[in-house]
Formats: C-alpha cells, structure tokens, sequence
C-alpha cells in the first residue's frame, strides 16, 4: 500500500502522470520548435513531470535503481527549468538553460518510458531481454540522438 493505494493503482497512476508528462512535453516542445512558450502545455509538463519524479520516489526499494538515479537527475533538471522561466523570466542565459533542461527532463521521461516498454511488452522483451541487448541500446541511442537534434533546433529557434 502506498498512500492508502494497493501498489497496482499506485503504479498506474504513476504510469498515467508520466505519459501526460510526456504528452504534454512533446507538445510544449513542438512550441519550442516553433519559437514559442505554449505556457499551460509547459506548466502542465512541468508539473505532471515532477510529479512523475516524487511519484516513482515512492515505490518500495532497498536498493538504488537506475529509475531512482534517473529521477535524481531529472528533479535537478526541472529545479533548472522551472528557476530558468519562472524565476528568471528566461532573461539573458536563462532562454538557453531553459530549453536545454526542459528537453533533458523530457528525454529522461522517454528514456525511462521505453525502458519499460522493452522490460514489460512481450514482443520487446523478446528481442531485448535484458538492458544490455543490443536492440534495447540501439533504440536508446535512436532517442537520445532525435533529443539532442531536436534540442539544438529548440535552442536556436527560441534564441532567434
């Protein structure tokens, strides 16, 4: 039980918040691309993104996991982001630490989200039982590469 929820309605509401964040990011990225803030799509993912960190914090663990270390990163990424355009109104250097931190939180939101893709859909599984497969490190190579390209035109064209 967590927060009064059986570990399965817990998970799924973890599962809910994260794909709303990742929605919700791809779009305000899309705005980014096009060198705009969409505010509400941003605000939405911000917030259901650090959520999905505190969310994922909760599970029982003894150990450290790499989701837990991912969550790590991607909290101080956010505490970037949201100082970046909420504190700093994205003045001067801050434009770019936005972009550049919104975009890792995100890439780590998908990141984790095709982990567990790969660990849970049995048609992935197959092909990449374990994390070390080559399938599993060449679909993330994939992500990270589209995120850092896509990062980069974000920034240019918010800059401009």
């Amino acid at each position: 039980m967590i927060f009064g929820l059986s570990t399965a309605t817990f998970t799924l509401l973890h599962v809910i918040i994260s794909l709303v964040a990742i929605g919700s990011g791809l779009i305000a990225l899309l705005g980014l691309l096009g060198g705009k803030l969409l505010p509400r799509w941003t605000a939405l993912f911000l917030t259901t993104t650090v959520l999905t960190s505190a969310t994922g914090f909760m599970f029982p663990n003894k150990t450290i996991t790499p989701g837990i270390v991912v969550g790590i990163l991607s909290m101080i990424v956010l505490l970037l982001a949201i100082v970046a355009l909420y504190g700093r109104k994205l003045a001067g250097g801050w434009r770019g630490t936005y972009v550049i931190s919104a975009c890792v939180a995100l890439y780590f939101n998908v990141f984790v989200l095709f982990a567990q893709l790969f660990a849970k859909v049995p048609a992935l599984k197959a092909i990449a039982p374990t994390q070390s497969a080559p399938a599993f490190g060449i679909t993330q190579l994939i992500v990270m590469l589209t995120f850092v390209v896509l990062t980069i035109r974000a920034f240019k064209k918010l800059r401009a």
